[in-house]
């Protein structure tokens, strides 16, 4: 079975679309949880939301590179990812939770879907 690059794109842009929706709440689960001083399962949640964040990073590049409008800002999410690991050096949980609550909620809410023309 032979998958053509169209579908691997629109199936990329699909998978892209669905995890930028998501990360918003997934940013307020993540603060929530670091202010309930669940700290473990904060910290595994912010392995998989860095996880995912270098995925979107490299798909948009990806998308980029076939020619499709990524509107986000890349170097503001590495700027957002180097405070996050600042901020868990110093094990100030307040601020990692202030970060995600306050700044990647709004940033990810603002960021553009991709969509795809027929």
């Amino acid at each position: 079975m032979k998958i053509k690059m169209t579908d691997l794109i629109v199936e990329i842009i699909g998978s892209y679309n669905e995890y930028l929706s998501k990360l918003p709440n997934g940013c307020l689960f993540i603060a929530e949880k670091l202010r309930e001083d669940q700290i473990q399962e904060a910290l595994n949640n912010i392995k998989n939301f860095s996880e995912g964040l270098i995925w979107l990073v490299d798909a948009s590049e990806l998308l980029k590179k076939n020619d499709i409008v990524v509107n986000m800002n890349v170097e503001r999410v590495h700027e957002y990812l180097n405070e996050i690991n600042y901020a868990l050096e110093i094990q100030d949980n307040n601020l990692v939770a202030d970060l995600f609550e306050y700044e990647l909620v709004e940033f990810f809410k603002d960021s553009e879907l991709i969509i795809i023309e027929q």
